[in-house]
């Protein structure tokens, strides 16, 4: 069942639609990740949802119902800002039952609430601790469960993670996964953090310029960017124009690269993921490294082919090539993705 619907939702400041004519659905116990560079509107449609923002054109809807005329207060949403916004002067207790106290819930119920929130998000009989004395981490905690205290039908997350460390980040993303999909809780996330939000995500959405460039789940997003702004936001820097032939090859900068079967032939723009170019051999492509750099699992190699731009490649450690040495290069097709010129804004 669908929970949130956008239809043709637009947000014009001046002359200027910063969120133009989306279209969106998030279906109850659905976490959607919103993701996109600054300026792409994503925290704009994160506010319009929540009434905090007038919307130009078109309707929100939760739960088939019409939010226009509904205030903040009503909606039965939860919002966590990526600075948290506690209250200071209260203790984590007092944070976490702020809903409660705006409902007129009774004290009972308040400290039973706040005592079973704070077991579930990892801070079991921190009540009384002052806010002051907790770590980022610990305050991301405590806002998360006051923003669950009330039991909003959706909860929103504006960069809920921005502020920590990746470390923290890491090992809180998975938490929350966890937590959201024991509570059934449906979520609508802001980030500009890919990896945040393809660890998050039931269900990826990836705006520019005010649009939806893409949407899908975290796999199809990543293995089949819609455009050539995707592939790169999402770091893919291997991008090339290309002439796709009939026979399961492109011509391109690079020399002839082979192409996934069925790719659409004529004048298209080429994607090589960085496994896909592989080192060693007599590869037909001769390419200096220009440099190395070790990521844990592999070396990520700049290379500098004879004609041509300049090549992401990864290998394993043991077979990483020096710096200044060269080398042949061949392609994987299965790690090549020809991309539609324009990314279409997908429902």
């Amino acid at each position: 069942m669908t929970l949130l619907r956008l239809e043709g939702v637009s947000v014009d400041f001046g002359d200027r639609a910063v969120v133009d004519a989306v279209d969106l659905e998030v279906a109850e116990h659905e976490t959607v990740c919103v993701l996109g560079p600054s300026g792409s509107g994503k925290s704009t449609l994160l506010r319009v949802v929540a009434g905090l923002q007038r919307v130009s054109r078109g309707r929100v809807l939760l739960a088939g119902a019409d939010q226009a005329a509904v205030p903040v207060h009503r909606r039965g949403v939860g919002l966590m800002f990526q600075d948290h916004q506690l209250f200071p002067h209260r203790d984590v207790a007092g944070n976490v039952a702020f809903g409660l106290r705006m409902r007129g819930s009774a004290r009972r119920e308040q400290a039973e609430r706040v005592a079973e929130l704070l077991d579930l998000v990892g801070l079991p009989g921190a009540g009384g601790r002052a806010v002051a004395s907790l770590s980022g981490g610990e305050q991301q905690r405590v806002a998360l469960a006051r923003a669950l205290a009330p039991s909003p039908r959706l909860l929103m997350l504006d960069e809920p993670l921005g502020q920590l460390d990746r470390g923290l980040r890491e090992r809180l993303v998975v938490e929350l996964k966890e937590l959201f999909t024991r509570l059934g809780t449906t979520v609508l996330a802001v980030t500009h953090d890919q990896g945040e939000a393809f660890a998050l995500a039931d269900r990826v959405v990836v705006m520019r310029d005010g649009r939806i460039a893409q949407t899908g789940t975290p796999l199809e997003v990543w293995s089949r960017p819609a455009s050539e702004f995707v592939a790169r936001f999402l770091g893919f820097e291997n991008v090339v124009p290309a002439t796709v032939t009939a026979d399961g090859r492109a011509d391109t900068p690079w020399g002839s690269v082979p192409v996934p079967a069925g790719s659409p032939a004529g004048e298209q723009r080429l994607l090589v993921r960085p496994a896909g170019v592989v080192v060693g051999g007599e590869g037909a492509l001769r390419c200096e490294v220009v440099s190395r750099t070790f990521r844990g699992t592999h070396v990520a190699l700049l290379l500098r082919p004879g004609s041509g731009p300049a090549l992401e490649a990864e290998c394993e450690l043991a077979a990483a090539p020096a710096v200044g040495e060269r080398v042949g290069v061949t392609f994987a097709p299965s790690q090549v993705v020809v991309l539609p010129e324009v990314g279409p804004q997908a429902p």
